[in-house]
């Protein structure tokens, strides 16, 4: 599919329905939202970056904290992901248990630091710089869902969104290709499912259509499992004024990767013409980002400091492809044809050409504040609270024309006001120390960013940590345990009476392990 071509198509598909625009805010969101970062021993007290220094995750947390190096160091850290997910739809509860359920990350993040010397006789006592590498959010994910519904069926969906865009049988005829390289292709869903018989018009011109089978019960199942992550390399130098105040900033580079691939089934009951229609989806993105970041740290006595950051949106530039494709099964392999006679479909499955999209994303502006209180060497409490600007997402792109592009600004933009808040999350931990040994207890609490809650889901977020570590003159090692718990939700297609299709309730409940190792030099 050409890329004007494959950009039309979309175009018409989003402007024929409201949802599509939803799916560009709801994946600004995605890929937006930062849970928890840092270290083991940072992610050990709850994610806190504020008003704590000399870790390495200050090079992309709050980068005032490197000023509180006094010698260098190289750290390493890995993790194991357990993703922990229970889907429930149409009163069935479904646990998954899938092939990409747990996740090890060998080279979860990766820094090095370089501390300068003392400057005694300078205000400026001494500075450093950092570099890291790290993963700021993971979207490994699972889960299977499924139920009996006796409303509808997904190619309800298709047969509403022809008929509300009015679509002529030569517009389905048009956006498909028999002889296409590869085999024969639909250019739209809606094609697909006219050319296998499973939508029929009624009309000479096509509308209203009609469902092959509109009637019967149908039992549902679907599975959806997601990969990938954003990941940063971070650059970062730190000034130490007098060791009372600590001023740092730096610049990110941030690479994006994010694959889902889902499948939609409906097994018809006793229906007289149809067996079953499974419906698959495959969606891959690719992209890279900027972002900018500066921190304080003020120190009041050697009992109390506090600190703060502001880090710019992060400006991307991202790339997708959306592919589906439709099967179905006929009862003895026969479909009633126009003239109500039964014949052999000409296809039983169809792929559908591959959209290709491109645009900028603008994510939100964040900020923290936090302060620590020092147990003199006993141990510390620290506290932060995170603002997280959503509702000033914006996205835009030049893939159209101008009509197109500010077609697809506008809406999405206008989208994203609608749906999402300004949040602000609270963090809390805790280190006990004695001799070499640490241990540590954590937590956070994200808010829920979504404006509308009428599905009745609270989508905030709890994080619980524990952690041990040991920490010498020559080295330290420290590991952590996180447990999440949140819920979100899935619906597999729409339609204009929302009596008539049901959503997935998800937990999610993951278990990220992770191990940190470091060096002095």
């Amino acid at each position: 599919m050409s890329k004007t071509y494959s950009g039309i198509a979309l175009l018409l598909s989003l402007l024929s329905s409201s949802a599509a625009f939803a799916q560009y805010a709801t994946d600004a969101l995605r890929y937006s939202e930062i849970n928890q970062t840092g270290s083991a021993r940072f992610q050990g007290l709850g994610g806190n970056h504020a008003a704590i220094g000399g870790d390495a995750s200050s090079i992309y947390g709050n980068p005032a904290g490197l000023g509180f190096y006094t010698r260098s160091e190289v750290t390493l850290s890995s993790d194991l992901r357990i993703a922990g997910t229970t889907a429930d739809y149409l009163g069935n509860s479904n646990k998954y248990a899938g092939s990409g359920k747990t996740k090890f990350n060998p080279i979860q993040g990766a820094s090095v630091v370089f501390a300068s010397q003392p400057g005694f006789q300078r205000k400026w006592k001494r500075s450093s710089f950092g570099v890291s590498f790290s993963r700021q959010q993971s979207f490994q994910n699972g889960y299977r869902y499924g139920g009996r519904n006796s409303n509808s069926a997904y190619l309800d969906n298709v047969v509403e969104g022809v008929n509300d865009a009015k679509t002529s049988v030569s517009d389905l005829e048009k956006k498909f290709n028999s002889q296409a390289q590869g085999g024969p292709t639909a250019y739209s869903l809606p094609a697909a499912y006219y050319q296998m018989y499973l939508i029929n018009p009624t009309t000479a011109a096509g509308p209203p259509y009609r469902a092959l089978d509109g009637n019967s019960v149908v039992d549902q199942t679907g599975d959806f499992t997601s990969k990938g992550s954003t990941s940063q390399w971070t650059f970062a130098y730190a000034g130490n004024l007098n060791d009372k105040f600590y001023l740092g900033g730096n610049v990110g580079f941030s690479r994006l990767r994010y694959e889902y691939s889902s499948r939609f089934s409906d097994d018809y009951v006793d229906s007289p013409e149809l067996a079953y229609i499974d419906q698959f989806e495959d969606f891959v993105v690719k992209g890279t980002g900027v972002n900018l970041s500066l921190g304080a740290i003020y120190k009041f006595n050697p009992m109390f400091q506090i600190g703060g950051t502001i880090i710019s949106p992060t400006f991307s530039a991202i790339k997708e492809t959306f592919s589906q494709s439709v099967a179905a099964g006929y009862v003895d392999g026969k479909v009633t044809g126009p003239d109500g006679n039964l014949i052999t479909p000409p296809y039983t499955s169809l792929p559908v050409a591959p959209n290709d999209f491109e645009y900028s994303l603008t994510g939100p502006i964040r900020g923290n504040l936090g302060g620590t209180v020092f147990f003199q060497n006993k141990g510390f409490l620290t506290a932060t609270v995170e603002y997280v600007g959503y509702g000033g997402m914006r996205a835009r792109t030049s893939f159209w024309d101008s009509a197109g592009n500010r077609d697809f600004k506008n809406e999405t933009n206008a989208e994203v006001k609608d749906t999402f808040r300004n949040t602000v999350n609270f963090r809390l931990g805790g280190e006990v120390r004695a001799n070499i040994f640490r241990a540590r207890l954590g937590g956070a609490y994200i808010s829920d960013p979504y404006l509308d809650r009428t599905d009745g889901i609270d989508r905030s977020k709890i994080l619980a940590s524990a952690g041990v570590g040991v920490r010498t003159d020559r080295f330290f090692i420290d590991l952590t345990g996180t447990f999440t718990t949140y819920k979100s939700a899935y619906t597999p297609y729409y339609l204009n009476n929302p009596n008539d299709y049901a959503s997935v309730e998800i937990t999610n409940r993951p278990v990220n392990v992770m191990v940190t190792g470091g060096v002095f030099f």
